[in-house]
């Protein structure tokens, strides 16, 4: 519960209050200041990427210098400071209004993607007037509540010391990745709601009710005791499983489990510490690319690795490689074009497949970071294996990777090498694939949406992306068997791990690792103390024979309240 704060895609609320006479040559300056810094930023961007990528990846920033100093760009916020009295944050947006509304009435798609060039441009521009202006933006009194159209990865990742208690957003979806983030942050988040900025206003109080996915604006003095009541039994219940982060996770006879932390940073793998982890069971490496100013070279990587590394429980840590495309875009990539299908093109081992150098340098420093560290546990795993020859291809690069630091000298230590199973055709043919892979990780956010042919983030489809979908445990129930047949360790790692319907399914499958935000680790750690094994097979055993995902979530509501009374307060809707 809080006061909500409505902010815009450029992540600024602009001042829509007129200047003052005396105020106008001091904007000028401070947009024109963060103008020239924008111009040095690009052109930094544009040497390195050319130099670490290639010369056409570099292009695109080119492409936005030439934006930031057309005469008609500047002309307009120059303009409408100076004519208008508007503030350059209110100016830029006003412009990014009118191009949007301009560009909606072309079909061309060259015209679409200039749009995103010009929208990247503003948002630049904005960030440095925002840094500039942050000590004066107007103070939230209590709780802050975040309202907007959408959060990027990189801006939820960048939430940074602003003390957030919920946020709200009209597009994206439970298990898109900017609410991941705010989950592993253990920020109540509701995805999805269409048209809430036109009912929400900056200073209403707003309820935010994570698990149901309710929404309250400005509640009466009778709905706002039933939260806090609500709020208070929730957060005792979150406090006493708290108290068991350093138990082992066992289940009720006796059978141990690894709960695992999905982290983002170095701050997340403290977090998993704290939580109770054994270790991390993902560590998202493309966060460190979203959130750099540039591409970070190999000394970079090498030193973040690191970090999260020794800040790791027990310097136990999977590190995934680069995994861009869908809803996370780095233009240094040629991420600012448009794919019609972004989830099922150009992404992931994908993308590293066609930067074979760039792939290369994030490897040596990965193994460079496991030889400093030479008592830690690590592993590394690829995203979106498909075929066996990706995963043949994969293990020829890290050998490349290695004879280039064998030959530089430098200190490095082989690693397990592990597939990310997330595609239907991978999970078909696991027995093939995994003959090349040391370990299998199942990335069941993507595998669902795959399955199910439904975007995640699309609104009006994401209702089909159900983990506890008949068709969804029928495939992983067969995955899970496959991988134990063959005693190839094997890990969920999705957002499905941290539910607790889900996790009495997965563990009746034979799953014994478990991957998930650092949240919920203390929640799956009692849980399992309180069901058997045996439990939790006579549980699958019966929902295999539901027909439908209703029947599913209703059989598994009904079991939950038997085996683990109280815990369905943790799950969501």
């Amino acid at each position: 519960m809080g006061t909500a704060y409505c902010i815009n895609e450029i992540f600024v609320k602009p001042e829509r209050k007129r200047l003052q006479d005396s105020e106008v040559s001091e904007e000028l300056a401070r947009y024109e200041a963060a103008r020239d810094k924008v111009s040095i930023e690009l052109h930094a961007l544009q040497t390195k990427v050319e130099q670490q990528v290639g010369k056409d990846e570099a292009a695109i920033f080119a492409t936005h210098q030439a934006i930031l100093r057309d005469a008609a760009f500047t002309n307009k916020i120059r303009k409408w400071i100076v004519d208008d009295r508007c503030s350059a944050p209110a100016a830029l947006q006003r412009l990014l209004e009118e191009y949007t509304v301009l560009f909606s009435k072309a079909n061309d798609s060259f015209l679409r993607e200039r749009l995103a060039d010009v929208r990247d441009v503003v948002v630049r521009i904005s960030s440095h007037l925002s840094d500039m202006l942050h000590s004066d933006m107007p103070p939230i009194e209590g709780s802050l509540i975040l309202v907007a159209d959408e959060l990027l990865p990189s801006q939820a990742v960048n939430l940074g010391n602003i003390d957030v208690s919920g946020i709200i957003t009209q597009r994206g979806s439970q298990t898109s990745h900017a609410a991941i983030i705010a989950r592993s942050r253990g920020v109540p988040a509701i995805s999805g709601v269409r048209g809430i900025l036109k009912q929400v206003r900056t200073g209403d109080t707003v309820v935010v009710d994570g698990t149901a996915g309710v929404v309250e604006i400005n509640p009466d003095a009778e709905v706002l005791s039933a939260y806090l009541k609500l709020q208070r039994e929730f957060t005792d219940l979150r406090g006493a499983l708290a108290e068991n982060r350093d138990q082992p996770a066992i289940t009720a006879d006796q059978v141990p489990l690894s709960i695992m932390a999905n982290i983002n940073s170095v701050r997340d793998a403290q977090t998993a510490s704290s939580m109770g982890a054994v270790g991390v069971g993902l560590y998202r490496t493309e966060y460190l690319y979203l959130t750099h100013a540039s591409v970070p070279d190999e000394d970079e990587q090498f030193q973040t690795y690191v970090e999260v590394i020794q800040a790791s429980p027990g310097q136990t840590v999977t590190i995934r490689t680069l995994d861009i495309g869908g809803d996370k875009t780095i233009p240094y990539l040629g991420h600012m074009q448009q794919e019609a299908n972004p989830f099922m093109g150009w992404r992931s081992i994908r993308l590293s497949f066609e930067h074979p150098e760039f792939f290369n340098t994030q490897i040596r420093a990965i193994l460079r970071a496991a030889g400093a560290c030479p008592d830690a546990d690590v592993k590394v795993m690829f995203p979106m294996i498909t075929t066996l020859e990706e995963m043949r291809r994969v293990r020829l690069m890290v050998r490349k990777a290695a004879a280039q630091l064998e030959k530089r000298g430098a200190t490095y230590r082989r690693v397990p090498l592990g597939m990310m199973l997330e595609v239907p055709a991978a999970a078909v043919c696991i027995d093939t694939i995994m003959s090349e892979a040391d370990f299998v990780s199942i990335g069941s956010n993507d595998l669902v949406q795959y399955l199910m042919a439904a975007d995640r983030d699309n609104p009006k489809v994401s209702h089909l992306c159900q983990p506890l979908s008949p068709a969804v445990i029928s495939v992983l129930a067969q995955i899970i068997a496959k991988c134990n047949r063959a005693k190839k360790p094997v890990t969920l790692c999705g957002e499905m791990a941290g539910q607790p319907r889900a996790f009495v399914l997965l563990l009746g499958m034979g799953l014994r690792y478990f991957s998930t935000s650092p949240a919920f680790i203390p929640v799956l750690k009692k849980l399992a103390s309180s069901i058997t094994v045996k439990d939790a097979e006579r549980v699958l055993r019966r929902v295999q024979e539901l027909k439908t995902t209703n029947q599913v979530k209703r059989y598994m509501k009904q079991q939950l309240q038997e085996l683990a009374p109280g815990f369905n307060v943790m799950e969501t809707v």
